[in-house]
């Protein structure tokens, strides 16, 4: 166990982050541990013989709910630094657990306890059910807060954690099961009246599959019962392609999740992607919170969203909310949820599926709706009715999130793990930016390359875009490569200003040349130039003046060795260029 990490409670990682002990671990005790003074610096601790007192009994909030004194995060990376912050902002002690190659990750330096759960790979770790429930049963964690990803919708995991007597933050096991099979989802809201995709509400062989297809009409979209994220889905457009898309989509459903169901649905023409975010209590409150625009994907994947959605009105957005929070009632939902919908060229929309966790791209409700959705997540699981009604949510203003990966765009989007030699960190008025990561940590290959989720916020979409830009301006990860640029390059282009966006956006957009950086972007490029020219003249005079100076050969200086030049010359050449 690592009692306690360290790192302080703000929202900037600085460089180097100094531990800082939270514990009442004596000072004799936190020093005796050299192993981990090498693994994460000078000051901090790995003490195996501390052991912290067992955490009371739950207290009673103001509300009269029982509030938890601990809770464990069973995830990494930049999800898990937001949960332990909500948790510090709720007077809450956190638990992180980590794998061998996050040993010295930013999630473990900022929990109050951190303990080690096994190698890097993911079934031995952070998918290792009964090893995460061990280290809750010994750190006295009264709940377990799944992030995202991982185990967040594993039904068993959260049976299990109920058989344990811990509290899963998050839906039930019987709500996760309903929702968690796209086809059981599709039965269960044809008897609830959701308008959905026409095609097959469970899964079928291939002959059943051809049946269905040749019912609906081609195009059709087969996807995995069990799936997300892309996997398991493949577009048909004739019957003739149906059959190698069916085994190679059966294929991949099986390996990514042991369920090789596949069912069909007719493909609707460049749709959009919006989702409704949901909250529900434990006392048969359900409100919506708004929806978020989901279309800017890359093979099906997520990678930019907003809040609003640019072309939802108000009544499109009662209608779409309204829908949500039936959906969550008939699977009996509570905590946090997302209701997805695709949504057609003429705003008709249907239900697509619903995601039983907090998702990637919460920040953006968060920033619109002014309510923190992790801190309701807590309230709710200790058994707290929501604060507000429904009539009670406004959106203000407008948010958009980019994810920032560790993957290289001129290499078709390939994974850069490696070392982060330089982190310069964007800031500002109206920039969020959610993160893992710190100057000096290795990006391991392990796991999904996110590093960072940067967010702009504005009182209209036109004031985030401007800031957003900025911000990526000023965002600097060095040593690695990452998406950075494919941001500034979608930010700049007119469809995406004019909100003119569907599911194949951004394929079409890379499949144009990119335009010269800062090329009818809207923003006055000279001081910018004049900055960069400053600076390459800096390092030009720089150069020059610790090059040796000889004439014919021979040493410029009287005894024959090399003259050194004045470093205070040298500073004042360069903060001559910069300022003149």
């Amino acid at each position: 166990m690592l009692s306690p990490p360290c790192g302080d409670a703000s929202d900037t990682e600085s460089k180097d982050p100094c531990p800082v002990s939270r514990s009442t671990t004596p000072h004799w005790l936190l020093s005796a541990n050299r192993e981990s003074a090498m693994l994460f610096g000078p000051g901090t601790h790995s003490c195996d013989l501390y052991h912290p007192p067992p955490c009371p009994p739950l207290h009673y909030n103001l509300r009269g709910a029982r509030m938890f004194k601990k809770i464990l995060i069973a995830n990494r990376g930049e999800i898990a630094v937001r949960v332990i912050r909500a948790c510090r902002e709720m007077g809450i002690r956190s638990v992180a657990v980590f794998s061998d190659v996050d040993r010295a990750s930013l999630h473990v330096r900022k929990a109050d306890e951190a303990y080690p759960i096994g190698p890097a790979t993911a079934s031995e770790s952070y998918l290792n059910k009964d090893k995460i429930l061990d280290v809750a049963r010994r750190s006295g964690a009264q709940a377990i807060h799944p992030g995202y990803g991982f185990l967040s919708e594993n039904a068993s995991f959260a049976q299990a954690c109920v058989d344990a007597g811990i509290k899963f933050i998050g839906p039930t096991a019987a709500a996760m099961e309903a929702m968690g099979s796209k086809t059981r989802a599709r039965q269960a809201m044809e008897k609830a009246g959701v308008p959905f995709v026409p095609g097959s509400s469970r899964g079928h062989d291939f002959g059943e599959t051809h049946k269905v297809a040749e019912k609906i009409g081609y195009p059709v979209m087969l996807k995995a019962a069990a799936g997300g994220g892309g996997k398991g889905m493949r577009l048909v457009r004739s019957a003739a392609e149906l059959r190698s898309a069916f085994d190679a989509a059966s294929s991949e459903a099986k390996r990514s999740f042991g369920d090789d169901e596949i069912y069909v649905e007719k493909y609707i023409e460049n749709p959009r992607h919006i989702e409704m975010q949901i909250l529900a209590d434990e006392h048969g409150h359900t409100v919506y919170l708004g929806e978020r625009e989901c279309s800017v994907q890359r093979r099906h994947q997520k990678v930019l969203e907003e809040c609003p959605s640019p072309i939802v009105p108000p009544d499109m957005r009662r209608s779409m909310g309204e829908v949500a929070v039936r959906v969550a009632q008939a699977a009996g939902y509570t905590n946090a949820g997302t209701v997805e919908f695709l949504v057609d060229q003429q705003r008709n929309f249907y239900f697509l599926e619903m995601n039983t966790r907090l998702q990637v791209e919460h920040p953006v409700t968060e920033l619109v709706t002014g309510l923190d959705l992790v801190h309701l997540q807590i309230r709710i699981a200790a058994g707290e009715p929501l604060p507000f009604q429904q009539q009670d949510i406004a959106l203000r203003g407008h948010a958009i999130e980019c994810r920032i990966y560790a993957e290289d765009p001129d290499n078709n989007y390939f994974p850069s793990p490696g070392r982060i030699t330089l982190l310069e960190i964007p800031a500002g008025p109206g920039i969020r930016r959610d993160t893992g990561i710190y100057e000096g940590w290795t990006v391991p290959i392990d796991y999904d390359p996110l590093l960072a989720k940067l967010i702009g916020y504005g009182s209209d979409r036109n004031q985030a875009i401007h800031r957003l830009q900025r911000a990526l301006y000023e965002y600097v990860v060095a040593g690695i490569k990452t998406n950075i640029t494919l941001f500034q390059r979608i930010l700049q282009d007119a469809d995406f200003r004019a909100g003119k966006l569907d599911t194949g956006y951004l394929e079409r957009l890379l499949s144009k040349p990119a335009p010269p950086p800062g090329l009818d972007d809207g923003m006055d490029r000279t001081a910018e130039r004049e900055r960069v020219a400053a600076l390459a003249a800096g390092i030009f005079a720089t150069l020059e003046g610790a090059a040796p100076k000889s004439v014919n050969g021979a040493a410029a200086n009287d005894t024959g060795t090399q003259a050194k030049p004045s470093a205070w010359k040298q500073a004042a050449r360069i903060d001559a260029l910069r300022n003149g």
